[in-house]
């Protein structure tokens, strides 16, 4: 039986292989390289703009009074928070975060426009403690979205809660602030006689 000879590579491609090689080696390692690198913190999202659209600015010029105007303007935020909890549940965060700057616009210009009324008129007090019983449905609803929002858009979600309790203590203190009952000032004694020289009598 004769004895298999070797084919032997011609000179070239010897030459060529050892350039290629490093290349190669190159290529298969350094997927695996970056795989075992460690993962950079991903940066957190930018705070959502607030703002108020056209047509629901269109919506609320159409108000007849502060009463409707605010009521209005209440519903319209709450439009905006439960598209942005439908956001949030699909994974869509950029689209959610959107949203939740409609929402807080939504809420800051209710703020400003209550801020002019007279908070000593029976009405204005009622349309503050309206305010404050949508702002308290609210912020568990944030805290819910929170919980199921990646860490770079949570701290926008964060931020919100603080908001709208800072809106809901001034909603309050609007609310109770002139209907607080306060004690009368105590009555002064009358004083007795005094003789001639001022001093009280027994």
């Amino acid at each position: 039986m004769q004895p298999v000879s070797r084919v032997k590579m011609p000179n070239s491609l010897t030459r060529h292989w050892r350039f290629i090689r490093p290349g190669v080696l190159i290529c298969v390692l350094s997927p695996s390289a970056l795989a075992q690198q460690p993962r950079s913190p991903r940066l957190p999202a930018p705070p959502p703009m607030r703002y108020v659209s056209t047509t629901e600015r269109s919506e609320l010029n159409t108000s007849k009074d502060p009463k409707s105007r605010i009521r209005a303007t209440i519903d319209l935020a709450t439009t905006r928070l439960s598209r942005s909890e439908a956001l949030t549940s699909q994974k869509n965060f950029d689209l959610a975060s959107e949203e939740l700057g409609g929402y807080l616009g939504l809420i800051d210009n209710v703020r400003f426009f209550m801020a002019r009324m007279d908070r000593d008129k029976g009405s204005t007090r009622d349309l503050y403690r309206h305010l404050e019983i949508a702002l308290r449905a609210h912020i568990p609803r944030l805290a819910v979205m929170r919980r199921g929002t990646p860490a770079e858009y949570a701290g926008n979600l964060k931020d919100a809660e603080e908001y709208l309790r800072d809106v809901r203590s001034e909603a309050l203190d609007s609310f109770y602030g002139q209907s607080v009952l306060r004690e009368p000032p105590a009555e002064k004694k009358p004083e007795g006689p005094k003789d001639r020289n001022g001093v009280k009598r027994p």
